[in-house]
């Protein structure tokens, strides 16, 4: 395995932070480690504790680790949120070489001048997606490396986000001893793996229902859109469970994970469980019928709001219907709620990638993907993610345990006696 092949990904929820270790050859990619961590400084997809955010970070990166055997030092993070805005942008160079051959440096030019425009201040542009290129005025051109030209012009969306919660997310990222390689939009990424060609020609709406909101994405003519977040999603579900059942929240989350079903036509009644009633010690039970009357009625509404947000972006109908993903999706009935609700052809996108086969992790496989391939076009250089030296830093630390324990124990003890001597010393003072 050689390491320069090596792109690690960072999803940051607000219910979990998952570390995706994928291995790009021949253009195609194979997972090699995940990692997954509950997710504490988070809500409604915003960050609200950075230190503890920063630990949550920590541990998704620690278990990938264990997973492979290396170190993680650079990741590229997936950015999510209503903060985000997409606009057009038009750039036109002249080509430069002599031989009149565009290369890297050509395109770089291009998608620079593409970016010369005026943005608030309290606004960064995070990145640039070509939708085409135009040599000449010959248009539709993905790739123009190689080609003859004399001018050369791209067309694309620029992607911009606020300040703030961008240099929050880094600020994490960097605290976790992680250096941020690329950033990525996540309904692109999650578009990348989660769509077809024809569905995204088409026209089709992509629904992430995460834990803390659900992102509303409309692809149309190959690209997307227009994206939107709504604050509602599989946190909402467990509070419902918790009030409805009177239980804790952390027996309510169990409880949506083992027995929910989201559409009550199909729940079951004989599927009984118990519950501990808050404030008692006794304990109290329900069947799946019972509780997805309470799932029902919360997706109902995450849908019902989901279609308004896209009447207010002005789609009303499209040809390719609706793909959910995300990690509510995993839980049975959603797509026949969905079919009930929207009157039109509905699918569950789940990553077709061994270790993966998650609708949660649709986001963290998709921003490997669609880095790869948009550092590709536009020059940018994406490895090395994990390096020579670290990989070989878990080994040197199994051959170090052995002798240093009985040497390690009396250290602490040091550190006793030191803070009780300065205890003793402060109060003679």
């Amino acid at each position: 395995m050689n390491n320069n092949d090596i792109l690690v990904s960072l999803d940051i929820g607000t219910s979990k932070i998952k570390v995706i270790i994928g291995e790009v050859m021949n253009d195609s990619l194979n997972i090699i480690g995940v990692g997954t961590a509950a997710s504490n400084g988070m809500k409604k997809g915003a960050i609200v504790d950075i230190d503890q955010t920063v630990q949550s970070i920590r541990n998704a990166v620690e278990q990938a680790e264990r997973m492979v055997g290396m170190q993680i030092n650079r990741v590229v993070v997936g950015i999510n949120g209503s903060h985000i805005q997409l606009q057009p942008c038009h750039g036109v160079v002249a080509v430069q070489s002599e031989n009149r051959e565009i290369g890297n440096e050509d395109i770089a030019r291009v998608i620079d001048a593409a970016q010369v425009i005026s943005v608030p201040p309290e606004r960064e542009i995070v990145d640039v997606i070509p939708k085409q290129f135009i040599v000449d005025g010959l248009d539709e051109i993905t790739d123009p490396r190689g080609m003859i030209g004399v001018r050369l012009e791209m067309e694309g969306t620029i992607i911009t986000c606020s300040k703030t919660v961008l240099h929050n997310i880094l600020k994490c990222v960097e605290r976790a001893n992680l250096e941020v390689l690329d950033i990525c939009l996540q309904p692109l990424a999650s578009g990348a793996v989660a769509l077809s060609k024809d569905e995204k020609n088409l026209g089709v709406a992509l629904l992430d229902i995460g834990g803390g909101c659900t992102t509303i994405s409309v692809f149309e003519q190959g690209f997307l859109q227009d994206t939107s977040v709504i604050s509602l999603g599989g946190d909402n579900v467990t509070k419902d469970l918790s009030i409805g059942m009177r239980t804790s929240t952390e027996e309510a989350e169990d409880v949506k994970l083992n027995y929910g079903h989201a559409f009550f036509d199909d729940a079951q009644e004989e599927e009984t469980f118990e519950v501990s009633i808050i404030g008692s010690d006794r304990k109290q039970s329900f069947n799946q019928l019972q509780i997805s009357d309470m799932i029902e009625a919360r997706l109902e509404e995450i849908y019902a709001y989901a279609e308004r947000e896209l009447r207010r972006m002005g789609y009303r109908e499209l040809p390719g219907g609706y793909v959910l993903t995300g990690g509510l999706v995993g839980m049975p009935g959603c797509a026949d709620l969905a079919q009930d609700c929207f009157q039109t052809n509905v699918r569950i996108a789940i990553p077709d990638y061994i270790g993966v086969r998650e609708p949660q992790f649709t986001s963290g496989v998709g921003i490997l993907q669609f880095a790869y391939h948009n550092a590709k076009i536009q020059g940018k250089e994406l490895f090395p993610s994990v390096t020579v030296e670290e990989t070989e830093q878990p080994k040197v630390k199994k051959q170090k345990k052995q002798p240093s324990q009985s040497e390690q124990q009396p250290e602490p003890k040091k550190q006793k006696e030191s803070k009780v001597a300065n205890l003793i010393k402060y109060f003679f003072d």
